[in-house]
């Protein structure tokens, strides 16, 4: 959004040594813009039309390695930022953030760390002890594709195909087939049910079986 873009450019630009070089509506443009201006990082959001930042950080690992991605994003970071650090990001905040919080990661990533808030880390932590010895607990929600989780949390926040399509830039068939999909791999009846398990979900963060 334009908008947000102009904020996080204010801010960003009133910190000693921080400057914006770029900005990009679209991971085809966020990559134009990467090879004109050759920034110290990228910050990305995960919806953009057409692709989402996910592809955009696999992308850039295979043509930048080098060159650092923090994403900045209203998703569920307990789902999302382990998917993003996995695809190569180097750090995850969520958009409800302090400024001086969006700095602080910002500055981090770019000195060669990882960001991800408390409840992330510990999470990790987590799952790495669980799966010492033992696989952790493997939820239906963690078998979705990167695109079928993000349709499913656009169900879950009450968006209808039509909505969804435009949003991520595809068709509504598209959207079709991914519900198809997401009902076969959680398990559920029908699109109703898909509907209220995703309701449901989005509300209280649950990762339970929809059995559950």
């Amino acid at each position: 959004m334009p908008l947000l873009r102009e904020g996080l450019e204010r801010v960003i630009g009133a910190e000693d040594g921080l400057a914006v070089c770029g900005v990009a509506g679209s991971v085809q443009e966020a990559l134009r813009q990467v090879d004109i201006h050759a920034p110290d990082l990228v910050l990305t959001d995960l919806i953009l039309p057409g692709r989402n930042g996910l592809e955009l950080i696999k992308d850039l690992r295979a043509t930048h390695p080098d060159l650092p991605v923090l994403v900045l994003s209203m998703h569920d970071e307990m789902i999302y930022a382990e998917r993003c650090l996995a695809a190569g990001a180097r750090g995850y905040i969520m958009k409800e953030t302090a400024a001086e919080n969006l700095i602080h990661a910002i500055r981090t990533v770019l000195a060669g760390g990882v960001f991800a808030s408390p409840a992330v880390m510990d999470h990790f932590l987590r799952s790495l002890s669980n799966s010492n010895g033992r696989s952790a607990p493997s939820f239906p929600i963690k078998r979705l594709t990167d695109r079928e989780i993000e349709v499913f949390e656009l169900i879950g926040s009450g968006k209808g195909n039509q909505e969804i399509a435009s949003l991520l830039g595809i068709s509504c068939r598209t959207i079709d087939a991914h519900r198809s999909h997401i009902r076969e791999k959680l398990g559920v009846a029908d699109g109703n049910e898909l509907t209220r398990y995703a309701i449901r979900w989005v509300e209280a963060g649950d990762l339970l079986n929809p059995a559950g």
